[in-house]
């Protein structure tokens, strides 16, 4: 397949892409700044705005499904994440991809109590706003015609793991739980591959 990945330079669009080219996909790899992310290599490294519409369309065109793993956490998270939301419905719309999977957030998706895991009892919350910046992008997918999937670590990563290629579905979000970036990555490919969320969040833990 032909994967573009948005937000490409960070650690979970790193290993994304990483896990694409593994299973020999042809992968274009969109960053603010090529120029900064030498070290992504045998990819296609292309400079993109994950919030203009435009920007979007140009990187996906050709492509067969993308992956959003792009953040910017100097902009107000509200506005970047409704606006990229906005930007790759129309993008991708315009380029003729259908599937999108978005890397999501633990915070926002259902604890054991059945409410947002960021509304059980104890839940930090000195990050609410980008929480609620989350939700707000998730709110703008649910209302687009994509073929889309918001996939989000159970709990949070484990940023020392190293690859299983193991992952489980979660029956719900939980603060406790840690995956590595690559064995989240092995979940957004499976995805890509052969969806089984079409237009559902999904929480993914450790196998």
């Amino acid at each position: 397949m032909n994967i573009v990945v948005f937000g490409a330079g960070g650690r979970a669009g790193r290993q994304a892409v990483a896990e694409a080219g593994r299973r020999g996909h042809r992968v274009t790899a969109v960053v603010r700044d090529p120029a900064s992310h030498g070290d992504l290599t045998d990819v296609r490294v292309v400079a993109g705005d994950v919030t203009d519409g435009t920007s979007v369309a140009h990187a996906a065109a050709g492509h067969d499904a993308a992956i959003s793993a792009a953040a910017d956490l100097s902009a107000p998270p509200h506005e970047f994440f409704t606006a990229s939301a906005r930007a790759l419905t129309a993008g991708l719309a315009k380029a003729g991809v259908r599937r999108l999977a978005v890397v999501g957030l633990a915070s926002i998706m259902p604890g054991a109590s059945g409410a947002p895991l960021m509304d059980e009892p104890g839940y930090p919350n000195e990050y609410r706003a980008f929480y609620l910046g989350h939700a707000a992008g998730l709110a703008v997918l649910q209302e687009c015609d994509l073929d889309w999937a918001y996939v989000a670590p159970a709990g949070d990563f484990d940023h020392a793991g190293t690859r299983t290629g193991r992952y489980r579905i979660a029956d719900h979000a939980d603060p406790a739980s840690r995956i590595t970036y690559a064995d989240f990555a092995v979940a957004l490919l499976d995805e890509i591959e052969a969806p089984h969320q079409r237009r559902a969040a999904v929480s993914i833990g450790e196998a």
